[in-house]
């Protein structure tokens, strides 16, 4: 039996499931129950990445295949599909037992993402692929059109680069600036310097590679805020 909160759901999603039991083994985590999501996510992780692959292949033919290979794996990573699930709301909705639920299970990262799949998977089972095909499509469509494909997953050394080669400047140097703390807590705080845009900027992280990106990061965004 559906409650309203599950009904509501239903119609954010525009799909009326046939077989309800789906929807609420998709919504039940293993600490409320043994009929619980495991086996639909699964499922559901197999379907999203064979929707998501023909979408992209058909949407963006002069992308090649390291290119589709990047934007699918970003598109089918955890962080994405925890965010749809916050824009459904399902951490409300999710049947979770007492002490999953009292440290914070509705709010966690993986268990969202986990569930994201699941009702995937639970779409499939109701009323076969091409009702599951086109629930990930209309969650994943307005996505797509909000981000830029050719830089989404890539990391920001990685832009830095590819913008300063575009313009045939000299690539960016780094170098270690300071490091705190002991050998198992350090600290790094690395410089980035552009030479041909006078441009330096730092970044800290945990490790030399995280400041490195924090850096390149804040390079990157002043260079296309104030050049072509």
């Amino acid at each position: 039996m559906l409650t309203r909160a599950d009904a509501a759901l239903c119609e954010r999603l525009d799909y009326s499931f046939r077989q309800p039991v789906f929807l609420l083994r998709a919504l039940t985590h293993r600490s409320y129950s043994s009929e619980h999501y495991e086996r639909l996510e699964f499922l559901g992780d197999s379907i999203l990445g064979a929707v998501i692959a023909r979408h992209l292949f058909e949407a963006y033919p002069a992308l090649n295949e390291g290119d589709l290979s990047r934007l699918r794996s970003n598109l089918v990573k955890e962080e994405t599909l925890a965010a749809l699930a916050q824009q459904l709301d399902l951490g409300r909705l999710l049947r979770l037992g007492e002490g999953e639920r009292k440290s914070g299970g509705q709010q966690r990262v993986s268990i969202l993402a986990d569930v994201m799949e699941a009702l995937f998977g639970a779409v499939f089972l109701d009323q076969g692929y091409a009702a599951a095909e086109r629930l990930v499509l209309k969650l994943y469509i307005p996505y797509l059109q909000q981000v830029d494909i050719h830089t989404l997953g890539k990391d920001p050394k990685t832009l830095l680069q590819e913008y300063l080669q575009a313009r045939r400047l000299a690539l960016p140097s780094y170098r270690i600036v300071a490091t705190e703390g002991q050998a198992h807590e350090q600290s790094f705080l690395v410089e980035c310097a552009v030479a041909a845009r006078k441009l330096v900027t730092q970044g800290t992280g945990s490790s030399r590679r995280n400041a490195e990106q924090q850096a390149a990061q804040a390079a990157y965004q002043q260079l296309i805020a104030t050049h072509d």
